[in-house]
Formats: C-alpha cells, structure tokens, sequence
C-alpha cells in the first residue's frame, strides 16, 4: 500500500491519507486499473469504455487527517473576472 497525502473539498475542505496505485505492478502499469473498450452489437462500432480497477489499488480506502476551517464571509471576492486599476472596472487595452 503506497499512501499520499490530498486536498478534498467534498464533502467538506480536509486533508485525507489516499491510497495510489503500485507503480510497478504488471496488470495495470502503475494505472490503477485497466480499461476495456466494448461496441455495439448490431453495428461494431465504439460505444464506451469500462473501467476495471486493479487488485494493488484500494480506490475507496480514505482516511482523514484535518479537517481544513472555512473561509470567513468577508474574505470572499465578490468581484471575480474584473480589474479593479481599470476604468469601471474594465480594461479598453488588447491582451498581451
């Protein structure tokens, strides 16, 4: 079991432990599990891919580490995607 430390924001901002696929096993190639590609029956053509997962890896093993606090309200922007030097808040000038 190889573990790494993660940032999560679901359910809620923590840290959990993950576990990461053996980077040397000979199934999957350090992937975490294999992909198949199916067709449909009727015309043979590509219809989707599924996903097997490898017996080194543990997808669903998480534990956590902190719990990360929230953000006060008054330190959120309210203003995203404008420039506050421009004019009105806008820039007249090309991007560069």
């Amino acid at each position: 079991m190889r573990l790494r430390i993660q940032r999560t924001a679901l359910p809620r901002n923590a840290l959990i432990l993950t576990d990461t696929p053996r980077p040397d096993c000979r199934d999957c190639g350090g992937m975490g599990g294999i992909e198949h590609d199916y067709g449909d029956y009727d015309t043979g053509e590509y219809a989707g891919t599924d996903w097997e997962s490898c017996d080194c890896w543990h997808e669903s093993r998480r534990w956590l580490l902190l719990p990360l606090p929230r953000l006060p309200r008054w330190l959120h922007r309210r203003r995203l995607g404008t420039d506050p030097w421009a004019p009105n808040g806008h820039s007249n000038e090309p991007p560069f």
